[in-house]
């Protein structure tokens, strides 16, 4: 098969330098056959060593949740971006923010700006599942309890100390409707109580939940 065809048939996915020199093995001088895919517009970088298929290749291109995975590893989608995903907040996000154990850096790419927050372990292995995007796309991505407690976790300055002021931050400033926060399961984030950076934070998060 054609190194195009392969372009296109694997466009759902992120493709790494290595694969494409797999598919090159032929070529005395595959790098130089990447690179003028890349100008042919077959491939599109979005870091070093890391591209999708281009718009000559094909008008299909990965999820951004699965991308993110892939540019800084290893790392979770969460905050805001998983937050949306699962219906916590109405708003839809361009940006895609992801926690990770590494140091905290960004990607500008073709396809949107991804951050990575760093967070300690053993926190950051809590509330991690790997969801279906589409029929062929699978992401790590943070639970909706995860994702709300990162929010709360990394925002600087915000100390949750009343229920009320935990309630106006919830529903007023995040716009998380009260069903939805009703819905959220408490044990989880309990059990995650001993190792959160910000454990009178989240117990005031589950005090103000309870209340609803």
């Amino acid at each position: 098969m054609e190194i195009t065809q392969l372009i296109s048939k694997y466009a759902d996915y992120p493709l790494p330098h290595q694969l494409l020199i797999s598919w090159l093995k032929g070529y005395k001088r595959p790098n130089d056959k990447i690179l003028g895919l890349k100008d042919k517009g077959f491939l599109k970088p979005l870091k070093k060593g890391l591209y999708i298929a281009g718009p000559s290749a094909t008008d299909r291109k990965p999820d951004a949740m699965l991308v993110a995975n892939h540019l800084l590893g290893p790392s979770y989608v969460s905050l805001e971006t998983a937050m949306s995903f699962h219906g916590l907040i109405p708003e839809r996000v361009y940006e895609i923010s992801s926690m990770t154990t590494k140091a905290s850096r960004q990607f500008d790419t073709t396809m949107g700006l991804f951050t990575y927050t760093r967070l300690p372990l053993p926190y950051y292995s809590f509330g991690l599942n790997m969801l279906q995007l589409s029929s062929n796309q699978y992401a790590i991505v943070a639970s909706a309890e995860k994702a709300l407690c990162d929010k709360i976790v990394n925002t600087s300055g915000l100390s949750l100390r009343s229920i009320r002021s935990t309630h106006e931050f919830l529903v007023d400033d995040m716009r998380i409707d009260e069903a939805t926060l009703k819905d959220l399961d408490l044990n989880a984030i309990r059990q995650w109580l001993p190792y959160t950076p910000k454990r009178d934070s989240l117990l005031t998060l589950i005090k103000t939940i309870e209340r609803l």
